[in-house]
């Protein structure tokens, strides 16, 4: 797989910066919606897919006629949606055991993997300012996990749960990576999403959980926002970045996460947890300054 991570291009599009920002703003607003929703939580997985869904493969036609996938980027794209089913079953079943922050946090941990694998499996060394990116990234997420996160038996289970997610997520990204190399970013994401929906389903059923729910709302606003919207533009800009940039990028939702959590349920945000923030948000401009020079 070492071909699914190339450094970041020179010739990305002017909107793939800006793409990977606005999705990792957008994709924290998942937690807060499964926890308004009235369905089970793999449930809410499922119609986030399955209500994105006919918006995706109308977006996606025009992609896929000028440029079908082959056998093994079918095989790569089913394996992706396999991956991304079980990430978001995990995570989303762990997001009613743990704090909205933790759920977060772990379930980005590939904000950290990422850069990992790069630097280990792939031998991308960082340099200069992309060697103080990851450095201030990775202090403000301590800094970030150490003032929110409240390690406790109540939240233990949460906890693991969205870890695990976390290193599927990983998995997800470099798969999807592989892919976005010859396909478009639409017919990728809507072709994943075909395999994880009945997958969700499934699963949501062999759990017994409810699966009609009583409001559609929080679950709309999960499909448009999580699905459709950030799932979509981080799909475009994976294709431009290394595992570096893009694990720096997402360690910015945590730090949403926050903010959040201070605006909607009154968690207010201590000194030490906009430090972090204010951390993450420097390493985001550090590490886009190379590209420009």
């Amino acid at each position: 797989m070492s071909s699914s991570t190339p450094a970041a291009r020179i010739d990305m599009p002017r909107l793939a910066f800006p793409a990977l920002v606005l999705a990792n703003l957008i994709l924290p607003l998942g937690p807060v919606l499964v926890r308004l929703s009235d369905v089970g939580p793999v449930a809410a997985a499922f119609w986030r897919l399955a209500l994105a869904l006919p918006f995706l493969l109308l977006l996606a036609r025009p992609g896929i006629r000028r440029t079908p996938p082959t056998r093994g980027e079918w095989i790569a794209l089913v394996f992706a949606g396999l991956v991304f089913a079980a990430d978001l079953a995990a995570w989303h079943v762990g997001i009613l055991y743990t704090k909205v922050a933790n759920a977060t946090i772990f379930g980005n941990m590939s904000g950290l993997f990422l850069p990992a694998w790069g630097m280990l499996v792939l031998r991308q060394k960082p340099r200069g300012l992309q060697a103080a990116a990851l450095a201030l990234a990775g202090a403000g997420a301590l800094v970030m996990m150490g003032g929110s996160y409240d390690l406790s038996i109540g939240n233990l289970k949460g906890d693991l749960l969205c870890l695990v997610a976390g290193i599927l997520y990983t998995a997800y990204l470099l798969i999807v990576q592989k892919v976005r190399g010859r396909l478009d970013s639409w017919s990728v994401l809507a072709v994943s999403s075909v395999v994880s929906a009945p997958a969700l389903l499934l699963c949501a059923l062999a759990l017994g959980e409810r699966v009609m729910p009583g409001n559609w709302t929080p679950l709309i606003i999960l499909a448009l926002s999580s699905q459709l919207i950030g799932q979509g533009l981080l799909t475009y800009a994976i294709g431009w970045f290394s595992p570096l940039v893009l694990g720096v990028s997402l360690l910015l939702q945590p730090a949403v996460a926050a903010l959040l959590g201070w605006l909607l349920f009154g968690e207010w945000l201590s000194p030490i947890d906009m430090v972090g923030t204010a951390a993450v948000a420097a390493a985001l401009v550090l590490v886009r300054l190379p590209s420009r020079a």
